[in-house]
């Protein structure tokens, strides 16, 4: 389980699952593109990794799963996006110096009065789903179990951390009492036992062990199943159709105004940081293409 992986596994006497998922480059490759201030590092590392987690419990193709938190500063935005492919992206917004916050800042105390979004896209021709909350909790995974209990009824237990190099998680859920298994099969203690053993794992070890590890460091006693692991990586989906999408969106008279102050257009991603430049015939162009890709809501 070295590198960019998410592994999936679950235990065989109750209906528990769990994800374990590490990253390495994927998240050295986000900051590698965008300036963060030091203090923004771990809460964006830590909802990457978590929407990893949970895009693993999701089944969807050709869509993502994207989760978002809206403060009202000095965070305005926090967004990290899943494919179902478990490609991942992230951005974020803030304002000011943020040096102030160093070494005592929490997710909401980053993004006060914020709430917390997860939006589930599961490709073209679907609907759609998502679902807000308040911000309630202090820390990234005390948000996102409120999250899970209050807006889908899943009792969820996530263990996050991130630094300048990696970001990893930990997630347990248990899962609804529906259907399979007789009774007698199950291990009625085994949700608290496993939440209870989950909760010893420490930052460092979250950062510094691979998964195998730890999943044998805390279930060696349980009766555990594990898949084979999957790659995740790096991954943007923005491309210059798209942006050409963005320009038809923006309006001709938008386009030509910009045109004639700065001589050319330049859009860039706020997720990879990629830029787009469009001279006059480039935009006229642009503009004229009733066929493009329609632009995705977050670049």
């Amino acid at each position: 389980m070295a590198g960019d992986v998410l592994q999936r596994f679950i235990f065989e006497r109750a209906r528990v699952r769990g994800e374990f998922v590490r990253l390495d480059g994927t998240w050295r490759e986000i900051l590698a593109r965008h300036v963060y201030p030091g203090v923004l590092r771990e809460p964006l590392g830590e909802l990457l990794a978590a929407c990893a987690l949970l895009a693993a419990t999701v089944k969807f193709e050709g869509g993502a799963l994207v989760l978002q938190v809206q403060g009202g500063g000095p965070v305005s935005l926090l967004v990290v996006e899943c494919q179902g492919d478990l490609t991942l992206r992230a951005t974020a917004k803030w304002e000011g110096d943020l040096d102030w916050l160093e070494g005592g800042a929490t997710l909401r105390g980053l993004a006060a009065g914020g709430r917390c979004a997860l939006t589930i896209d599961p490709g073209p021709g679907l609907q759609a789903y998502q679902g807000v909350v308040p911000l309630e909790g202090a820390t990234t995974a005390e948000v996102l179990e409120r999250y899970m209990q209050r807006s889908e009824q899943i009792e969820t237990r996530f263990h996050l951390a991130a630094d300048a190099r990696r970001a990893a998680g930990l997630l347990l859920q248990k899962l609804p009492e529906t259907g399979g298994r007789a009774p007698s099969a199950e291990d009625p203690d085994l949700w608290e036992r496993t939440r209870h053993l989950a909760a010893t794992v420490s930052r460092q070890e979250l950062l510094g062990l691979p998964g195998d590890e730890i999943l044998r460091r805390l279930f060696h006693h349980e009766d555990l199943r594990v898949f084979e692991s999957m790659p995740v990586r790096f991954g943007c989906r923005c491309s210059r159709a798209r942006v050409g999408g963005v320009l038809r969106m923006l309006g001709r008279d938008e386009i030509l105004s910009i045109l004639r102050e700065h001589g050319e257009v330049v859009v860039t991603c706020e997720f990879c940081a990629e830029r787009y430049v469009f001279d006059p015939v480039q935009a006229e162009a642009a503009l004229a293409d009733t066929l493009g890709e329609t632009p995705a809501p977050a670049g």
